[in-house]
């Protein structure tokens, strides 16, 4: 009697037969399968340089400092630069202290501005038994026409007077040389106003023959409630080349790095109360990491990434900010492509060099001055040469206490800021030929929008992604 055969020994019989067969059949009758090595795309490479040591906190240690030292530094820097401006300014006038000031005696005073705002939020208020009458206030915005400007420096300080010196452009922290002269009421009556104006620029490469892109993308908010995984899904397809026809990835070739602005997760708020957690409130806590470390191995297993954090991220709160720890990213960080940065993020692609922030500066200035748009407020910045001149009186930082990071001694030919309401784009020119490009990077989760930045001419557009279900 035939025994049943093993379904192993069957599957081998059954294939070495039909070998047999195509060994029997000539290959002519087959169609040849051909390989067009010149549609085989190869994604451009481009040089790095992380320039973050200065926003990093390393042998820091905090032994109850002041935040004084962080002004005295800033304001020893500040005064050095713009001393040696001013003879070119006004070499016929002296540079005196406030100690120093004459009445009706024409000279240069240099100072850190101190904004008196009637509107501003006090934490005192709160507890006050007598809670006095104040004018309804904007949530965004605590001017008031009443506001006025103070001059401190190491001698003392002194109230500004004038029509030059506007309060709603400048906040508490701006270091300036100021023309002017005493008056009888004790006031220095501004006439004119040096500020440090661009730091000198590294000299812009020469202009590469071929096209690189770098993409910036901020808020992506993974876990909220107005985040789109499918929308940031459709973002990471295009930039790794699965998406789109022969064209498309042949744009998408073209990118060679990635820039992920802060903000990148939600955390759902009313887990965040302070108490313990329980084992299922600790799970959907580490679910928006996990999402987001899913969608970073994509980018990262292509191309290089940055991450960094945000105001809404497990980071630090005061800046700067500092690296997520790669721990939380078990997948992507194990990509040498993967770097977690600083926030402020200052590094070089091909000798282009970038500054960024993820947005709390610009959004910190927003609040206490005026400017026609968030632009304006990245300029001044540059002008006035401190990238976050509200820290630490408005915007927490850490006490440092002999050096002030946020002091831009180089300036960069790309500036961007993360987490705006919307895309925004311009160029500034300073008296000493630089060049800069300001970007502002809008929320992905409510926009679906992303910038791309082409290296060879820093010429912007965006890349919108959208999705729409048909009821």
């Amino acid at each position: 009697m035939r025994g049943i055969e093993p379904r192993t020994s069957r599957m081998q019989s059954e294939r070495s037969t039909m070998l047999q067969l195509f060994d029997s059949v000539p290959l002519a009758d087959f169609p040849a399968m051909e390989i067009d090595s010149q549609n085989i795309l190869q994604r451009k490479q481009a040089t790095y340089t992380s320039l973050d040591d200065t926003f990093e906190i390393h042998k820091e240690t905090y032994r109850g400092q002041q935040y004084s030292q962080i002004y005295f530094a800033r304001l020893h820097l500040m005064r050095t630069l713009l001393h040696s401006l001013a003879p070119n300014w006004k070499p016929h006038l002296p540079v005196c202290t406030i100690l120093q000031l004459e009445k009706d005696r024409e000279c240069i005073i240099v100072g850190t501005l101190y904004k008196h705002m009637k509107l501003k939020p006090c934490i005192l208020d709160e507890y006050s038994k007598e809670r006095s009458v104040t004018p309804l206030v904007k949530p965004h915005n605590f001017i008031h026409p009443d506001d006025t400007l103070v001059l401190e420096d190491d001698s003392g300080r002194v109230k500004l007077s004038g029509s030059v010196l506007l309060p709603s452009i400048y906040v508490t922290g701006v270091v300036v040389a100021l023309l002017g002269k005493e008056t009888d009421a004790g006031d220095f009556l501004v006439q004119d106003v040096l500020e440090a104006g661009l730091p000198p620029q590294i000299e812009h490469p020469l202009k590469p023959r071929e096209d690189k892109h770098v993409v910036f993308v901020s808020g992506l908010s993974v876990g909220g409630s107005t985040s789109n995984p499918l929308q940031f899904q459709l973002l990471i397809d295009h930039i790794t080349g699965h998406l789109g026809d022969e064209k498309e990835q042949g744009i998408a070739a073209e990118i060679v790095h990635v820039v992920l602005a802060g903000n990148s997760v939600e955390f759902p708020r009313g887990l965040l109360n302070g108490q313990n957690l329980a084992s299922k409130d600790q799970s959907r806590l580490s679910e928006p990491i996990k999402e987001l470390d899913i969608f970073l191995t994509q980018v990262a297993a292509s191309l290089p990434l940055d991450i960094m954090p945000g105001s809404d991220d497990p980071a630090n709160f005061s800046l700067p900010q500092q690296p997520l720890n790669r721990c939380l990213f078990p997948g992507s960080s194990a990509y040498n492509t993967f770097r977690s940065c600083t926030n402020p993020h200052c590094f070089e692609v091909d000798n282009i060099r970038f500054l960024g922030t993820s947005g709390q500066n610009i959004d910190d200035l927003e609040k206490y001055s005026e400017a026609k748009d968030k632009l304006e407020f990245m300029e001044r910045t540059l002008r006035w040469r401190h990238l976050a001149p509200t820290t630490p009186n408005t915007l927490g930082c850490y006490p440092f206490v002999d050096r002030d990071p946020f002091f831009i001694d180089s300036c960069p030919h790309v500036y961007f800021v993360g987490n705006q309401d919307k895309y925004k784009t311009g160029l500034i020119k300073g008296s000493e030929g630089q060049l800069v490009r300001l970007i502002c990077i809008p929320k992905f989760c409510d926009t679906g929008v992303a910038v791309v930045l082409n290296l060879r001419n820093l010429e912007c557009h965006t890349l919108s992604f959208g999705t729409e279900f048909s009821s």
